[in-house]
């Protein structure tokens, strides 16, 4: 029934959504080289029954890291890149009206006072701003103007909508990640899965995928989508471009890694009493190898 559809739809988008957000954060830490603030500031290191470590392996108490990336001579543009490491014209096509999509996005968080929406609609009962309603609409227009979407799904709406019934792809997005901490300005971000119609969004897996893009909204706008050859970091108007640079290529996720979200805190207090020493646990341990998970 309907209610077993819409159960379904959000549990899809809920791991749609947290997958992706962790492969943002996971792509943004593999370019980051080890030495972490303490060090280049000269404090001393903490000391743990592990002998010493660096401030950075107590999670969120320290996470400046310094990147190592040298300034190139030039930078391509985000078209460039995508017309020589997107084969499918469609997908590109796609691709390239998102792009557009993150930077209005941007563009509104910078204009718009961070206020409640005149009209609440989430069906989960979390509270939205008006910047999460001007976000979804955003791309809900998206889905209505391209004949290539076949379906939208939203994270505010768990209900999958046909937008054109000849379209080759299924969109699914988170529209404003990390809403709830916007009024403190710190870094939000715009979610989206890419799918063939041939498989959906319900049910389909992360690998039925035919790529997916995150956009980070912070100090500078940037954007994480996978390509043909892998995944490329873009940056929105920097260098006195007018548009996006290609700021990385082909980012992998470094062997090792610490991931942790502060986003995660509310969860460790209020939602699952057992998260919080597990995550204690979890940073006392030694570095988890990905190659054995």
């Amino acid at each position: 029934g309907g209610s077993q559809l819409a159960a379904r739809l959000a549990s899809t988008m809920r791991c749609s959504c947290s997958l992706l957000l962790l492969l943002g954060s996971a792509l943004r830490a593999s370019s980051f080289s080890v030495p972490c603030h303490a060090a280049a500031s000269g404090r001393p290191a903490a000391a743990t029954s592990r002998g010493t470590v660096s401030l950075a392996d107590v999670g969120a108490a320290s996470t400046a890291f310094y990147t190592d990336e040298v300034r190139k001579e030039s930078y391509p543009s985000m078209a460039d890149v995508l017309d020589a490491k997107v084969a499918d014209p469609d997908l590109r096509r796609l691709m390239l009206t998102l792009f557009g999509t993150f930077a209005t996005v941007s563009a509104a968080l910078r204009a718009e006072l961070v206020v409640k929406a005149e009209e609440q609609k989430s069906v989960f009962g979390d509270v939205q701003l008006g910047v999460d309603v001007l976000a979804d609409q955003l791309l809900w227009d998206v889905c209505r103007s391209e004949p290539l979407i076949k379906t939208g799904s939203s994270e505010e709406a768990p209900d999958v909508r046909e937008m054109h019934a000849g379209g080759r792809f299924c969109l699914c997005w988170d529209p404003l990640d990390g809403s709830a901490i916007v009024d403190n300005n710190w870094a939000v971000g715009t979610i989206i899965g890419i799918w063939p119609a041939a498989t959906g969004v319900i049910g389909a897996t992360g690998r039925d995928q035919v790529a997916s893009m995150v956009a980070n909204y912070g100090p500078r706008t940037t954007a994480f989508a996978t390509l043909d050859d892998g995944v490329y970091e873009f940056t929105l108007g920097v260098g006195g471009a007018d548009g996006w640079l290609c700021s990385r290529e082909r980012v992998r996720i470094s062997p090792q890694s610490r991931i942790f979200s502060p986003a995660n805190l509310r969860t460790a207090r209020h939602e699952l009493p057992g998260y919080g020493a597990a995550r204690l646990l979890a940073l006392r341990a030694p570095p988890v190898e990905l190659s054995s998970l």
